[in-house]
């Protein structure tokens, strides 16, 4: 159901109890009370312990927050992407469902030709797999070309290489699609940087702050009318307060 055919609806419920009579409430009774929302469809909390659950080798943690400090680096705009919690949203994301490739349809029949084809929604690798194999090829691709890790090379390097893969002019090869690779981390460490934070990034909400987000508030009604304007707003997050 969209949302005109679920506003309609409501109304249209609205409209015949207002109109009912008390015998015709009567008929209500043994409505089923258990309206809870399916719990697939709540947010999902940041995993708790303080470690990390899928980027467990430092080597893969550094890449990763070398990679995503390169994408969004700290400026007088904000803080990094790092600093904002995107490695450890990254990570919470890859333990769970996304990681898992729950909502990707990766069974047959395959093509023949399915290798070629990895940069469409139907990846024969889940998520976590692909950074798994993603990573240690920029690594190995890094000591190849530069003889150090790519979390230690210079900046302006870093940056070559990033746009390399971003181009296709680069190969990582060991079977990684390297452009897709980079759009995922890419995608990835946009939505850590500006996700609620209940999913771990966005750290303060310093994403939501940065562009000027309310966040996650309920009603925005008296605010309709003002587009464009600065509210002053300060950002909510779906986490609960005490």
């Amino acid at each position: 159901m969209n949302r005109r055919k679920a506003l309609f609806s409501l109304g249209a419920m609205a409209a015949a109890g207002a109109a009912a009579t008390q015998a015709r409430t009567a008929e209500m009774h043994g409505y089923p009370t258990d309206m809870a929302m399916d719990p697939d469809f709540l947010p999902r909390p940041a995993l708790h312990g303080g470690r990390f659950h899928v980027l467990s080798r430092d080597i893969d943690r550094r890449t990763v927050t070398a990679v995503f400090d390169r994408l969004i680096p700290a400026d007088e705009l904000g803080a990094s992407a790092s600093e904002a919690g995107c490695v450890e949203f990254l990570d919470m994301q890859l333990a769970g469902p996304f990681g898992a490739g729950a909502s990707l349809y990766r069974a047959g029949p395959k093509l023949p030709n399915e290798d070629e084809l990895a940069q469409t929604p139907q990846f024969i690798e889940t998520p976590r797999e692909r950074y798994a194999t993603g990573l240690a090829a920029l690594e190995e691709y890094a000591k190849r070309t530069d003889g150090a890790s790519f979390a230690d090379l210079q900046p302006n390097r870093q940056d070559e290489i990033l746009k390399g893969m971003e181009e296709g002019t680069i190969d990582l090869g060991n079977g990684v699609h390297t452009k897709a690779f980079f759009e995922l981390m890419l995608i990835n460490v946009r939505e850590g940087y500006f996700s609620d934070p209940i999913y771990g990034g966005n750290k303060d909400m310093v994403g939501w702050k940065m562009i000027g987000f309310p966040g996650a508030r309920y009603d925005y009604r008296l605010y309709a009318d003002r587009t464009g304007e600065d509210l002053g707003l300060e950002p909510v997050s779906l986490i609960p307060r005490d």
